[in-house]
């Protein structure tokens, strides 16, 4: 909403009233400042709402409102048996997978052992082959003879060579075995951990939103914790008005807190997104004079300076007609050109002086 206001200076008109005239008054000069009105709320900084991740029954809560936590302070203990088995199945599953991937592990031994034996066979097969292979050069003994000691031969080198790659893959699986079992204990531990909720920040506790004992699910709040000394205003800007709204101009605040209070402060973020809902801009400013003492999700009003006119010619709003136009003393009106206006006043640019003597409109 588009709102100029002067909170520095009254402004005197000459206004009089009887029961047979019209009520005059003159234009005066002064200040007017021209603002944009946006409702807001305090908050704390690094302020956030603690959700479970996961479901289960609250076991145990370690804060209560108003303490101070660190980061990685335990906040909240879920109970969930099926995660804890889980967790305990894993570190089994790991532990099988890693006694298997050892050297002394027996299926390790036997498939060494299958390597062994086969290498032994192929040497001793092939030492008879080419024995035979130099007799049979020499034309020494059967066809018959040769050809066995070279199937021999060649079939211990297959069995040879099929137990080296067997052992080589055994190996490889084993191997892949233990790091999927590491994974999947990693998986189990992080979910096991989820069970136990930790601050992400050091702040302070502003809220504790369940009790002990209660069933909680994925996505549920369950405290809100912020910085305990560090607290801004965020507000709702209209799309309206979002694009007279830059970084670091001044803003008043007014709070049903501090009634009758003014405080200052400063555009010190813009979001650059509309929520499509309130079709409302998120804008946050911090306190230039904070008051002593804030809390969180306190209500406040705010007027982002936009402008401040100097020495702006002046006449009380209820002086301008709809047509905009201003009543002369001769009975006469006349169009003029308006400026900045307040809830009472509004700058006429062009089309009126000073010592000329206006009538409010009947």
């Amino acid at each position: 909403m588009r709102r100029a206001f002067n909170y520095a200076v009254s402004f005197l008109f000459l206004l009089g009233a009887c029961s047979n005239k019209k009520e005059q008054s003159r234009a005066v000069i002064s200040d007017i400042t021209f603002s944009l009105y946006a409702s807001g709320a305090i908050k704390s900084k690094d302020q956030y709402t603690v959700l479970s991740t996961v479901p289960g029954i609250i076991k145990q809560i370690h804060i209560e409102p108003g303490a101070l936590v660190k980061t990685g302070d335990l906040l909240f203990t879920l109970e969930n048996r099926e995660a804890t088995l889980n967790a305990d199945n894993a570190r089994q599953v790991l532990d099988f997978s890693a006694s298997n991937s050892r050297k002394n592990s027996d299926r390790l031994q036997e498939a060494v052992s299958q390597v062994e034996a086969s290498k032994e066979k192929y040497q001793n097969d092939s030492a008879i082959y080419f024995r035979q292979k130099k007799l049979w050069e020499q034309n020494i003994g059967t066809r018959l003879d040769f050809d066995q000691r070279h199937l021999a031969f060649a079939t211990s080198k297959i069995n040879y060579d099929a137990s080296v790659s067997r052992l080589s893959q055994l190996k490889n699986q084993l191997e892949n075995d233990v790091e999927l079992s590491k994974i999947n204990y990693q998986i189990a531990k992080k979910r096991q951990g989820d069970f136990s909720i930790k601050s992400e920040i050091e702040g302070k506790v502003f809220d504790v939103i369940k009790n002990k004992g209660e069933l909680v699910g994925p996505q549920t709040a369950l405290c809100i914790i912020g910085k305990p000394d560090q607290f801004y205003l965020e507000m709702n800007v209209d799309e309206n008005d979002i694009t007279s709204v830059i970084m670091d101009q001044e803003v008043v605040i007014t709070m049903d807190s501090y009634k009758g209070k003014l405080f200052r402060g400063r555009v010190s973020k813009i979001f650059p997104i509309m929520d499509g809902r309130s079709r409302t801009f998120r804008v946050e400013a911090t306190f230039s004079d904070p008051p002593a003492t804030l809390y969180p999700n306190l209500t406040a009003e705010a007027n982002i300076i936009v402008k401040v006119k100097k020495n702006a010619i002046l006449i009380p709003r209820s002086f301008l007609d709809k047509d905009n136009q201003i009543w002369l003393e001769d009975g006469t009106k006349r169009k003029v050109v308006t400026g900045v206006q307040d809830e009472r006043n509004v700058e006429i640019l062009k089309g009126l002086t000073t010592q000329e003597i206006i009538y409010k409109p009947e």
